[in-house]
């Protein structure tokens, strides 16, 4: 089976580059499923349900996110509403929402779909991501040997801790969160495929995104000023997987980054 996952999606730029892409490839490839991190799809930071259900809408299938998740406040019901909208696994208990799925996928196969934060770096009070994900890990297996893991952290040296721990326990672990794709991706030993980080899906004359005269104005002077998601050409940011539907192991996978 064909696994496409989507980088970072920011803003409108971002979604647009989403829509456009999907609706080209359909035209001479087809996935069994579309993952995509959105936490950034809703003015750069956060997510809105008018926006998970623009990019659901567009073809994706399950929305992952990260520490921005409760960036927008009406997002909180939403995840208790709709289970194609993943906020990270690892939050403390009591958190609203969910941070796996089981979603069939086009070719009627279960798939698992993780969705973790790290901690280097980020938030010390989430709970281990590594006992997390290990023992959702198991109990999605009882299900289906498909499972996918985005692990949004910003630490190299984390995510590829997080590969390893992985490796042979789930199809995939593909990191996102700094919005630089990274070249790294390979097939681990036990059959995991794994990319440090998959970028991000928005505008290419940016900082991560953003507007460029105003990060630099920031970085410079040390001033406060606002985030503004950039304009201008946009790209995506993606990997595709190959995937044994009988036992889980990724057979490869690719990195796909290119203009709309």
């Amino acid at each position: 089976m064909r696994i496409l996952f989507i980088g970072d999606v920011v803003g409108r730029p971002g979604r647009q580059a989403v829509r456009e892409y999907l609706r080209r490839i359909k035209s001479d490839q087809s996935y069994d499923l579309v993952i995509a991190n959105g936490e950034n799809a809703a003015g750069g930071i956060g997510l809105t349900p008018q926006v998970a259900n623009e990019l659901l809408d567009a073809g994706v299938n399950v929305l992952t996110t990260g520490n921005h998740v409760w960036a927008r406040r009406e997002l909180s019901d939403h995840l208790q509403q709709d289970d194609r909208v993943l906020r990270p696994l690892n939050f403390p208990e009591g958190a609203p929402g969910a941070g796996v799925t089981l979603v069939t996928a086009r070719n009627g196969r279960l798939v698992g779909v993780i969705n973790l934060m790290g901690r280097v770096f980020m938030e010390p009070i989430l709970d281990c991501p590594f006992r997390a994900a290990a023992a959702e890990a198991g109990r999605l297996r009882e299900r289906t040997p498909v499972v996918l893991v985005d692990f949004h952290a910003e630490a190299t040296s984390e995510k590829q801790a997080m590969g390893w721990w992985l490796d042979g326990r789930v199809t995939a672990v593909l990191g996102t969160h700094t919005h630089v794709q990274t070249a790294d991706e390979r097939v681990l030993p036990g059959g995991t495929a794994y990319i440090t980080d998959v970028g991000m899906t928005g505008p290419v004359d940016s900082v991560i995104g953003f507007d460029r005269e105003r990060i630099l104005r920031r970085f410079t002077t040390q001033l406060p000023a606002a985030f503004q998601v950039a304009g201008g050409p946009v790209a995506v940011a993606a990997v595709e997987l190959e995937v044994d539907p009988e036992t889980g192991a990724a057979l490869s996978i690719r990195r796909l980054a290119g203009p709309v």
